[in-house]
């Protein structure tokens, strides 16, 4: 390529150029800046160098400035292949992945043999999942390299992923043909694309073939368990099966524990079509060749019913309550979904309770000083676990039965911890953490316990003391003290809960910057497969690479995920609504404002004045904090260099004082709705938030979701409602092909035939004495139909905790806040709390402003 003016380098300075590369490529920033400075101070021209320094920049997080420096360079000149890559990294490091890739197929039309060019432009679509750019990028690479086995197994890889099972599978044979010397058991590269080529037969369907080519070179494989696993799940596939018992059995001799194993060696045997008896017996034999196995014994209970379920049932509580086992509940509450084997259970603990034990363990042995030791103790807190579950929930014999637990070993962490899980279910939060926080003290050195204790602090909105308890397990090295350590170690449920727990005090900047944070870790998991793409084909981990590749296209599934999206639109939609709650908590409707969220102006200016001061006490303590941690631990010099950015918004103020949150929640509501359909409170934010910025379309599609999903959602009809209101509203006057659309789509659901106040009442009518939060769905429908009901209204409110008695804790909780949203008296307020109070009187969230 000619050389453009101005762009040639001396020796020396082009020395100092490979320089500023291979610092960046280490990642030493502020020297490979130096040394960039140092050429464009004699060549203030040369572009190369230019963009360089660009890229340095973007990686310290001056990404305008980089983005103009690049295009300076580019300006300067566009036929530098060198430009074009680095443009491309800048899009790639925005997430701009069109743009980058755009950049990436430029810079090789300059430049079509740089193998970093067409490396990078490859990790780029199969990071996009763009599968038949990959195949192309990749039959590239071979050409270009085709002695070098990576770029084979990366093009079968490729075709694989793309669903051309017969093509990758001839690229791996195509490249084992030209090996001529015969390869060592060691060569795990070798052998691990031996079995993924075993893998892609198998998942084309041929199955028949993939288990000829296992028996050819499963024995000569290093992954001895992998090839028995894969052997035995083909011959179970081709229903030979008394061959896939055999191999199920081999496996079983290594892993009794194993229920994938069970389940493979119950379909080989065929024991799910035989009588129960007979597959007992199957189980039996196991057992008696397994004295220290649980599994054998504890799968028969899952498909023995009557009498035989008891007995067997009965020998199983016995063996692990008398040897101490404290996870015996957590083994037998998957039964609890049939209710006459949880009635059952009931029974037989119960009767242990009572005094009615055999003699001996196992119907045999003499029973021990130790297991009548054991005895005491695990049966009560077998029971306290029993009566805390929700399918057997009875909360008074719970907390009875932790006492007496407690009774008999006051400093046991677990009966602290059981009964401080009663006082959660009773609505007692404070009580719970404070029982959480004893159980901590018993023992230090125990990181499960540590880690409840903190998750209670968080639900009793003690978000200080929460942190301090989790960080007696953090290295609290860092400036940034425990919660720095937290989020380098990505602690998603402690994040989550503590923006949840100041979402509950509204303390709204608090709670976005948890939310984002916890958006940015879901971010890092997506971006850090491109670190893979490289190092799983360098190391010949093909197989896992794959598994990996799949889980993070469900990696927005989780409920993680779900629960932390939710909360965070939730925020935005507090902030659109009421957007003085970015001047702090004591500004929110709920702890005290008007009905319609203001307030008058004079109350307003105090409470300013009084948030203003609130968030400069934060910050200067924030401030205090950090110049503590700097001067009590000063960073050495040779980690300057990686230095971690410091967090210039701790508080979250830059979040929530947004000035577009509808838009800013769309951040978080789409992948929300995209990956988790079929979460009922993902479709219920969405609704809200789509009404709001009047996409009605969006916002019926999410109410027929939530219809579909509980069919009695009373919700759903409060959202009926706002959509009707919605679609009559002249001044709106919302377009006509829109309304057309969304009444044909909700027609069951709206009724428009129907007046809107004959409509209510058939909801109240349908739905009488079905639960609290219909009557609250009427209610609020009530208000805004007809506002001088209000006092007639909240007696129905009132009146129907009165008679539904066995009303849950989250929707009378939901009650009392429709109540103070709505402005009612303090009056009627507190009838409602002690109406309430009679279901639950333990519930923090009912207590008296005395108590």
């Amino acid at each position: 390529m000619a050389q453009v003016p101005g762009q040639q380098l001396s020796s020396k300075d082009l020395g100092l150029f490979r320089q500023v590369v291979r610092h960046f490529e280490s990642k030493q920033y502020k020297k490979g800046l130096k040394t960039a400075e140092q050429v464009l101070k004699k060549n203030p021209n040369h572009a190369d160098t230019q963009a360089m320094k660009a890229l340095i920049l973007h990686s310290q997080g001056h990404t305008t400035e980089a983005f103009d420096l690049a295009k300076l360079a580019l300006k300067g000149n566009m036929k530098s292949h060198v430009c074009w890559h680095v443009y491309g990294l800048l899009w790639r490091g925005e997430k701009n992945f069109e743009e980058a890739s755009k950049a990436y197929k430029f810079a090789l039309r300059l430049e079509p043999d740089s193998q970093p060019i067409q490396r990078d432009l490859a990790y780029l679509q199969i990071q996009m999942r763009d599968y038949e750019g990959y195949i192309e990028s990749r039959r590239n690479m071979l050409q270009q390299k085709p002695g070098f086995r990576q770029n084979w197994t990366a093009l079968a890889i490729a075709h694989h992923l793309a669903g051309a099972y017969d093509e990758a599978e001839n690229v791996l044979t195509t490249y084992e043909d030209t090996i001529k010397t015969k390869l060592s058991r060691t060569d795990i590269e070798h052998w691990e694309a031996v079995l993924y080529k075993n893998y892609i037969i198998a998942e084309s369907g041929n199955v028949e073939k993939a288990l000829d080519h296992l028996e050819a070179v499963g024995k000569r494989s290093p992954d001895v368990l992998g090839v028995m696993e894969m052997r035995a799940d083909y011959l179970l596939r081709l229903d030979r099966k008394d061959e896939a018992e055999a191999a199920y059995s081999a496996l079983l001799d290594r892993n009794t524990e194993n229920s994938a194993y069970f389940d493979g060696w119950v379909k080989a045997k065929g024991l799910q079509d035989v009588e129960p008896s007979e597959a007992k017996q199957a189980y039996d034999e196991i057992a008696a060749k397994n004295s220290r196995s649980d599994l054998p014994r504890r799968r028969p209970l899952d498909f023995l019913s009557g009498d035989a379920f008891r007995e067997a049932a009965d020998a199983y509580l016995l063996r692990m309550l008398r040897r101490g086992v404290p996870s015996t509940f957590a083994n037998i509450k998957q039964l609890y979904g049939d209710a006459s084997k949880r009635k059952t259970v009931q029974e037989l603990v119960e009767g242990y309770e009572a005094g009615k034990v055999p003699a001996v363990a196992d119907g045999s042995e003499p029973v021990t000083e130790k297991e009548q030791e054991n005895f005491k103790w695990s049966v009560p807190y077998f029971l306290a676990q029993h009566y805390n579950f929700a399918a057997s929930r009875d909360l008074s014999k719970a907390l009875e039965y932790a006492d007496k637990c407690l009774a008999l070993d006051p400093n046991s962490v677990d009966f602290h911890a059981v009964k401080a899980r009663t006082y959660k279910y009773l609505g007692n939060i404070s009580k719970a953490a404070e029982l959480m926080a004893k159980a901590e003290e018993l023992d230090l050195k125990d990181r499960a316990i540590n880690t409840k204790c903190a998750k209670y602090k968080l639900r009793n909105n003690q978000n200080e003391q929460a942190l301090e308890m989790a960080g007696k397990f953090t290295q609290n090295k860092t400036s940034g003290g425990p919660l720095a350590d937290l989020l380098d170690m990505q602690c998603i449920w402690f994040l989550t809960e503590d923006g949840q727990a100041y979402l509950r005090q509204r303390k709204l900047g608090l709670a976005l910057k948890r939310f984002h944070q916890i958006l940015n870790i879901f971010d890092v998991w997506q971006d850090d497969q491109f670190d893979f793409h490289n190092f799983s084909l360098r190391k010949g981990m093909i197989r896992a690479y794959i598994d990996m590749l799949r889980w993070e296209d469900h990696l927005r599934d989780h409920p993680f995920f779900s629960r932390m999206a939710t909360s965070a639109v939730q925020a935005y939609i507090l902030l659109a609504d009421n957007p003085d709650l970015a001047l702090g908590p004591m500004l929110n409707g709920v702890n005290g404002t008007a009905a319609n969220g203001k307030m008058s102006e004079a109350d307003r200016k105090k409470a300013l004045k009084k948030a203003k001061k609130e968030q400069e006490k934060m910050e200067k303590a924030e401030a205090d904090k950090k110049a503590l941690a700097k001067a009590s631990k000063p960073v050495p010099k040779a980690e300057a260099d990686d230095v971690k950015k410091e967090d210039t918004d701790p508080l979250g103020k830059t979040l929530v004082e947004t000035k577009t949150p509808l838009d800013d929640a769309m951040k978080f509501l789409t992948p929300l709705l995209e990956f988790c359909p079929d979460v009922l409170d993902a479709q219920k934010v969405g609704f809200e938030l789509y009404m709001r910025r009047k996409k009605y379309l969006l916002a019926v599609k999410c109410l027929l979701k939530v219809r579909s999903l509980v069919p009695e959602d009373a919700d759903a009809h409060f959202y009926a409602y706002q959509l009707r209101t919605e679609l009559e509203n002249k001044e709106q006057k919302p377009d006509e092909k829109v309304v057309e659309l969304v009444k044909e789509l909700a027609k069951d659901v709206l009724q428009l035939d129907v007046p809107v106040n004959e409509w209510n009442e058939n909801f109240a009518k349908e739905n009488k004495d079905k639960s609290v939060r219909h009557a609250q769905a009427y209610v609020q429908v009530n208000d805004a139909i007809d506002p001088s009901s209000k006092a007639e209204n909240e007696k129905t409110i009132v009146s129907s905790v009165s008679s539904a008695k066995d009303a849950s804790l989250t929707d009378l909780t939901a009650g009392l806040e429709t109540l103070q949203i709505r402005g009612s008296s303090s009056d009627v307020v507190e009838s409602y709390k002690a109406e309430a109070r009679k279901t639950w009187p333990e519930a923090d969230v009912f207590a008296t402003t005395e108590s």
